[in-house]
C-alpha cells in the first residue's frame, strides 16, 4: 500500500462512524447537549466536514466543497460562509440545527473530495512544506495526518455525546 492508500482507506471510514453516530436522530436529538456549554452531535459532525474541507482545499488548492458545491446554502446556518466551527460560542455551536441526512452528506462529499485529492498526489508531495510557521515546518503528510487525527477525535465525542443522549 502507498501512503495514500492508507490515508483513502482511513479518510473512507469517517463518514460510517458519524452515521452510526446520527442514525435515527430528530433535528432536535442532533442539537441535544449533555450541559449548556457542551457541543451537540450535530455541530460535531459538521466541524468535522468542515475542518477537512477547509484544510483539504488548501492543500489541493481548490475551492472548498462547502461553497462549491452549494452545502452552505443548504445548511443555511447563521454564519459567513468561511466559519468552520473553531472557538465558537456555545450559543454558535446551538444555532446548528440541521438533520442528519444533511450532515451525512456533506460529509461524504468533504470525503470523495478528499480521495480525489489523495488519489492525485504522489509520494514526494508528503514531503512539501505547507507551512512554515511551525519548527519544525509542516509537510502535506503531517498534515493529512493532523487532519485524519481531528475528524476522528470529533466524531468520537460525537459518538459519546451520542451514547449520553441514548441513556438520559
Amino acid at each position: 500500500m502507498t501512503p495514500s492508500d492508507v490515508l483513502v482507506e482511513a479518510f473512507s471510514r469517517l463518514p460510517a462512524i458519524a452515521v452510526r453516530a446520527v442514525a435515527d436522530l430528530s433535528v432536535d436529538d442532533l442539537a441535544w447537549r449533555p450541559d449548556d456549554e457542551a457541543n451537540t452531535i450535530a455541530w460535531l459532525v459538521w466541524h468535522t466536514a468542515r475542518g477537512q474541507d477547509v484544510q483539504i482545499a488548501d492543500l489541493a488548492a481548490s475551492d472548498q466543497v462547502w461553497t462549491a458545491d452549494g452545502w452552505a446554502e443548504s445548511f443555511a446556518l447563521p454564519f459567513p460562509s468561511a466559519e468552520m466551527g473553531y472557538g465558537m460560542s456555545p450559543a454558535d455551536v446551538a444555532a446548528v440545527r440541521v438533520d442528519a441526512e444533511l450532515l451525512i452528506g456533506y460529509l461524504e462529499a468533504v470525503t470523495l473530495r478528499t480521495r480525489g485529492y489523495l488519489d492525485d498526489l504522489d509520494g514526494a508531495s508528503y514531503d512539501d512544506v505547507v507551512d512554515e510557521a511551525w519548527d519544525p515546518p509542516v509537510t502535506a503528510g503531517a498534515r493529512l495526518v493532523s487532519i485524519l487525527n481531528d475528524c476522528v477525535q470529533h466524531l468520537g465525542q460525537a459518538s459519546y455525546v451520542r451514547g449520553l443522549l441514548d441513556r438520559r
